[in-house]
């Protein structure tokens, strides 16, 4: 087994509780790590706990937040400090869709749009959420001489896609605060770095239709989706000390995807 460095180090994931979060979990309870699971979700939080701890991990806890509520964010950080005396690795893995084409123009005439509701909802969740939980774990990995914080944006972020005009507005912009905090937290021996996943088979995209889900197949050169243990590999590469000179880099873990495929 490779030596990771992260035996025992706190990490939070945030949107921990189904799909990539919940396979980023249990990839760093495998790891031995102290592991806090933050989600909107309740539903069956003591369960997940207990089964972090069978995978491996250290210690393991469950909050309930919303990562857009600056409050209950920074109430739930330092719920983790105080139980597990710190936080050494942040995933902001949170995230939702709303798609809706900007204007959608039939017969002559705007029959829908984008309504403000969707487009401030995505942007809540996928880049204040970032933001506002990075801001509450930068300054513990400051007197603590360092840590890692990973963003989720998405290879939409760096080639947008139809229909989500909020979605890749957000994720672009995580790219863009990642590249910031490299250059401000640096210094600090904070590393942050993005993970840029591409088509990824989670309990959403198993409900699209069929052939929807053969298009992203076909799109995809390796000539399948992800699984979410593709995107928690990255992430545990990212934390260990395998990456540690790797900063402000924006990954993609798409199986070869790009823009016009």
């Amino acid at each position: 087994m490779i030596e990771t460095g992260l035996q025992g180090k706190c990490v939070v994931v945030t949107g921990g509780s189904a799909g990539i979060g919940r396979a980023t979990a249990a990839r760093f309870a495998r790891e031995g790590c102290r592991v806090a699971v933050w989600d909107v979700a309740p539903t069956g939080s003591e369960a997940h706990r207990a089964e972090l701890e069978a995978q491996g991990a250290a210690a393991a806890s469950f909050h309930r937040v919303d990562v857009s509520d600056a409050g209950a964010v920074e109430e739930a950080m330092a719920a983790v400090v105080e139980s597990f005396g710190g936080v050494d690795v942040l995933v902001n893995n949170a995230g939702i869709v709303r798609d809706a084409q900007l204007v959608k123009w039939q017969g002559g005439e705007v029959v829908s749009t984008m309504s403000d509701e969707i487009f401030d909802q995505v942007i809540a969740v996928n880049l204040r959420g970032v933001f506002v939980c990075t801001r509450a774990a930068a300054p513990h990995m400051i007197r603590a001489g360092g840590g890692v914080i990973l963003n989720a944006s998405s290879v939409m972020g760096l080639y947008g896609n139809f229909g989500q005009t909020n979605y890749t507005a957000a994720k672009a912009g995580v790219i863009n605060m990642t590249r910031t905090w490299a250059r401000e937290l640096g210094r600090f021996g904070i590393r942050v770095n993005a993970v840029a996943p591409g088509f990824i088979e989670t309990e959403i995209v198993k409900d699209m239709p069929a052939k929807v889900l053969a298009g992203m197949v076909q799109r995809t050169p390796v000539g399948r989706m992800g699984q979410p243990d593709d995107i928690a590999e990255a992430y545990v590469w990212l934390a260990s000390d395998a990456a540690t000179f790797v900063h402000g880099a924006v990954l993609s873990v798409d199986g070869g995807l790009v823009h016009g495929t």
